[in-house]
């Protein structure tokens, strides 16, 4: 190989010429490789980098794209010729030679085999892979000679120069009156020392974009002040010494794992090398330590997406016009004076070429490729990527949608073997076989007049399905998904601790909120002292901040009554519908009309929870403006609560109805209560009330994941079309392809207002779906875990695809969710006892077994002891007591040929014959004790089990813990090594310059 090494201008010129084996370095018979544009240098080339300062004697030095150095006029090259006379070569000689020709330059060469791997900030982990000249695009840019500059022009990535990156975009129209503003606020970005571009888009010349660089000496400057964290030394990670038996076992399990397949799930790296994340050390960055860090390129030292954060939070303390509060972006877009500001995409997401052969594009194609794509759904999620992308808010929801849904999976297994256990067991349960074989008992109406008599073998076939659900092992499953809420919880806080630690985020701290402009607007005239920054801001009296809380309840109060409303118009309608049903001419309807009735009342009750979703959240935006919150977190806190609190209650109120009201509160025949004095209250199926309750989360649990999943991604999905298209139709199909990366991304659709709201409460409210009612529905886990398979990558796909690339922004946790999730667990605990207890028939059954069926006394509970149970749990009526608007037009005789005389129901009520008509048994009181007794007795010992898995599962791993302390203590000494290395070469070069002092340290 030989190393030529010219500075254009001056008349010398070397070269080098290395002795290269072919064993060592099998690469030197491969064809020249061509890179993308959009990506930076490969990991073997042979680096060179200006000295820590960058600045020598004065003189600046400016980084080209193409690899040189300007030296004050004098361009240093680097080409790599082709193999010539092989001679060794010393290095030392090379560095002299240059130094000659440019004393006044310091240039480091990193070594041409062994060079340091990137830290997994860095840019340069995206490589081409395995290319080869025969490419199209290789030959294409050999033949034509395309330089750096000019496939950067093409890309829509950079400015006319093709050499400054364009990091944010802000767009606006030439005929919006806000002209002004928008002078001085660009004159001000020009004083910052951003670089600025505009140009009018080719759809409609009335939009102008103002494409915005930042130098290197912007971002170093801003990244002090915000405390980027920056790699400055790669990790060496402590192993412990392994004894030989250890070892041995080691190695018969690797040898063992061989003829084992690979794990399937991981994302194969071997086959996709820019997935290689190196650790490294991180420090808040610092212009006079800058010399500490790993810098191989000044272009891509900070990442895009670091680099965007830092022009946004320039943006955001740049003033438009004279005053105090005439100050940042957000204000402008909110004035109107801009109508978009977004960060690039990197490029497309797709590409002619296979990833696995000719390496990713740009980070955007990596991450659909290994991501957003479809084929990779059973994989997990790179996690590293989507926070280098997207920023470590966004990699944060995506971590924990992914954990709560591998934890999903346990719960899914177990609840998927109580439905499986209640189909084995259905031949041998009694109550069903009882059921099925009461030819002879005749159960009174459900209803007044329409409804007629019927068989209770007649409904055999929901007693069956009741089977499924409530079955001796529901209450097993009761109480390992209140375990499993607390498991879940506390894991992740330990998951969320590494993830923390591996993003840097362990020491990091939100900064002093900017107060909301609404804020300062309404209390301007009243100031005082932030104890914080020492600075007069506006203040809001006591007083004035608790009568907007009091009005605020009050709204929150009157709409969780219009949901209560909401719902009895429900219960009116099962109330009217099931006469209405029963009267029907088909015969299908008329014998199911209570199945018919719940149905289409769920049908209907879903309809009216999204419409009221959206009275919710213009109300939940109304009563939040009206708290004038301080901050915008604390606005952000007070919708997440209200929202929340309303749309869970929306959701579940009618579930709550049918789980502890339905059929409670009837009365029996003769003495029905009646709503308004009018209707008949609705009472449960002869099967029992839990039927009603599967059906009813079934149907919401389907229908709202359908219509979120629609929501996400069809929407936009339309949306970006409907663009598309008219596009088409104005300027021809040709004009998409010229299309610079700008006007791509502005045609997508923004990013939800509300930023991860959405994708958050979606999840919550299936949290609690999955949690609070899962006693009467085991298979809720499982559809939520089909469905959380889908969501990942709907949401990836969205991300990637469809929308803007949203501003990345660091967070510490998911926020107040986390505290939302708490609540549900606890409110679970509670819910599942109650369901258990009052909606199945596990207690009246247990109470029949141990105190009146056939094994009582014997301490058995067996289906054997269950003979008699059905008979037992049924209560007769004289057909004769029946009030006159409730007696049936139907006889009975078409039973037994004569008029029927008596019918049964469900309760325990003494005959008509007794002592006290219709009054209740003693079984009745011992159900009702047992009930009240298993309630405490679950709720205590479930929640001493949440308490004792809390305290005994730590927050902090102990193997992180120790790597943290490690981590500190190996910093300590890299710092105090690299300062000690400074001083020493600062004292020999003052040595070796004659400026040399007595009583130098060290």
């Amino acid at each position: 190989m030989c190393l030529s090494l010219s500075i254009h201008g001056a008349e010398k010129r070397l070269q080098i010429h290395q002795r290269r084996s072919v064993a060592s370095h099998p690469e030197s018979r491969r064809l020249p490789v061509v890179r993308h544009s959009s990506l930076p240098p490969g990991r073997r080339s042979i680096k060179m980098e200006a000295s820590s300062s960058g600045i020598t004697n004065g003189k600046t030095k400016v980084f080209h794209p193409e690899g040189g150095v300007d030296l004050q006029g004098y361009q240093l090259d680097m080409q790599i010729l082709p193999d010539g006379p092989k001679s060794d070569v010393d290095f030392s000689e090379i560095l002299n030679a240059i130094q000659e020709m440019a004393k006044d330059v310091n240039i480091l060469f990193d070594e041409l085999e062994a060079v340091n791997s990137p830290c997994k900030d860095d840019d340069s982990l995206l490589h081409p892979g395995n290319l080869t000249s025969t490419s199209d695009d290789a030959s294409r840019l050999e033949a034509g000679g395309e330089t750096m500059p000019e496939r950067n022009k093409s890309n829509g990535l950079y400015f006319r120069d093709g050499k400054c990156r364009i990091d944010y975009i802000l767009v606006y129209r030439k005929s919006n009156p806000q002209t002004e503003k928008r002078e001085v606020f660009e004159r001000n970005i020009r004083a910052e020392g951003l670089h600025m571009e505009k140009e009018s888009s080719l759809i409609n010349s009335d939009i102008i974009f103002v494409k915005l660089h930042a130098p290197w000496e912007v971002l170093g400057r801003y990244a002090e002040q915000m405390n980027v964290r920056m790699p400055f030394r790669r990790k060496i990670y402590y192993l412990p010494r392994r004894y030989k038996f250890m070892s041995r076992i080691d190695k018969q399990i690797s040898s063992f794992r061989r003829w084992l397949p690979k794990k399937p799930m991981r994302l194969d790296k071997e086959t996709l090398p820019d997935l290689e994340e190196n650790d490294c050390y991180t420090a808040p960055f610092s212009q006079q330590r800058i010399h500490h860090f790993i810098i191989h390129n000044k272009d891509t030292f900070f990442n895009n997406a670091t680099r965007s954060r830092i022009v946004h939070h320039i943006l955001q303390r740049i003033k438009y016009e004279e005053g105090k509060n005439k100050i940042g972006l957000n204000r402008l877009l909110t004035n109107g004076s801009y109508e978009a500001a977004f960060p690039l995409h990197e490029g497309g997401y797709r590409s002619k070429n296979s990833i696995r052969t000719h390496g990713a594009e740009n980070h955007r194609h990596l991450l659909y490729e290994c991501w957003a794509s479809w084929g990779v759904w059973y994989k997990y999620q790179p996690l590293d990527l989507v926070r280098r992308y997207f920023g470590e808010k966004i990699g944060l929801y995506f971590a924990w949608l992914g954990w709560y849904t591998g934890m999903l999976f346990p719960a899914a297994f177990i609840g998927l073997f109580v439905f499986l256990y209640g189909v084995i067991t259905l031949d041998h349960c009694q109550v069903s076989k009882e059921v099925c074989q009461a030819t002879d008992i005749i159960m009174c109406p459900v209803c007044d007049k329409y409804c007629p008599f019927m068989r209770l073998s007649d409904s055999c076939v929901y007693a069956k399905v009741t089977h499924l659900f409530d079955n001796g092992a529901t209450v097993f499953f009761a109480v390992f998904m209140a375990v499993w809420a607390t498991v879940f919880l506390e894991f992740w806080k330990r998951r969320r601790a590494v993830i923390a630690y591996d993003w840097d985020l362990i020491d990091w701290e939100e900064e002093e909120e900017e107060i909301r402009p609404q804020f300062e607007a309404k209390y301007s005239k009243k100031e005082r002292m932030n104890p914080i920054s020492g600075k007069p801001e506006p203040y809001q009296a006591f007083a004035d901040k608790c009568s907007r809380l009091v009005v605020s309840a009050s709204g929150i109060f009157f709409m969780i009554c219009v949901v209560i409303a909401a719902v009895f118009g429900i219960v009116i309608y099962r109330v009217v519908t099931v006469s209405t049903f029963a009267a029907f001419k088909w015969a299908l309807i008329r014998n199911n009309s209570q199945v018919a009735t719940t149905g289409t009342a769920v049908c209907i009750n879903f309809c009216i929870i999204m419409l009221l979703n959206v009275l919710y959240e213009k109300v939940a935006l109304l009563l939040t403006n009206l708290e004038q919150p301080r901050t915008e977190s604390e606005w952000e806190n007070s919708f997440t609560l209200k929202m929340f609190l309303f749309q869970f209650v929306n959701l579940n109120s009618s579930t709550f109805y049918i789980a502890f009201f339905l059929g409670r509160f009837t009365g029996h025949p003769g003495a029905y209560l009646r709503l308004i004095n009018r209707w008949r209250l609705e009472e449960c199926h002869p099967s029992g009330c839990l039927i009603d309750l599967c059906m009813q989360m079934g149907i919401i649990m389907v229908l709202k994941q359908t219509w979120n999943n629609f929501m996400e991604l069809g929407y936009p999905l339309i949306q970006n079309w409907w663009t598309r298209r008219k596009v088409r139709q104005e300027h021809g199909p040709e004009r998409k392809i010229s299309f610079p990366q700008w006007e791509k991304d502005y045609n997508l659709q923004p990013m939800n207002a509300y930023g991860l709201f959405d994708e958050y409460l979606e999840m919550i409210l299936q949290f609690g779906f999955t949690t609070i009612f899962v006693a009467a529905f085991p298979l809720a886990p499982l559809l939520a875990l089909l469905n959380n398979i889908i969501e990942i990558r709907l949401d990836a796909y969205k991300f990637v695809t469809q929308w803007r690339r949203p501003l990345a922004s660091r967070a510490k946790d998911i926020g107040i969710w986390y505290g939302i999730l708490e609540g549900i667990g606890i409110l679970s605990v509670i819910t599942n006892a109650f369901v258990i207890a009052i909606t199945s028939d596990f207690i009246p059954r247990l109470v029949y077994a141990y105190k009146y069926g056939p094994c009582a006394g014997q301490g058995e509970a067996g289906q054997k002891c269950m003979v008699g149970y059905v008979n037992a749990s049924l209560s007769v009526f004289r057909i004769s007591d029946f009030e006159n608007r409730s007696e049936p037009e139907s006889d009975g005789s078409e039973f037994s040929g004569t008029p029927l005389k008596y019918c049964r129901y469900r309760d325990y009520r003494d005959p008509p014959h007794s002592l006290v008509p219709y009054g209740y048994t003693l079984q009745f009181w011992h159900v009702l004790a047992a009930r009240l007794a298993f309630i405490i007795v679950f709720e205590h010992l479930v929640f001493c089990i949440k308490h004792l898995i809390s305290y005994l599962i730590p927050d902090l791993p102990k193997d992180l813990r120790d790597r943290m302390r490690r981590e500190k203590y190996l910093i300590q000494e890299m710092m105090y090594e690299a300062e000690l290395e400074r001083l020493q070469k600062e004292r020999k070069e003052r040595k070796k310059n004659g400026k040399a002092h007595h009583n130098e340290w060290p």
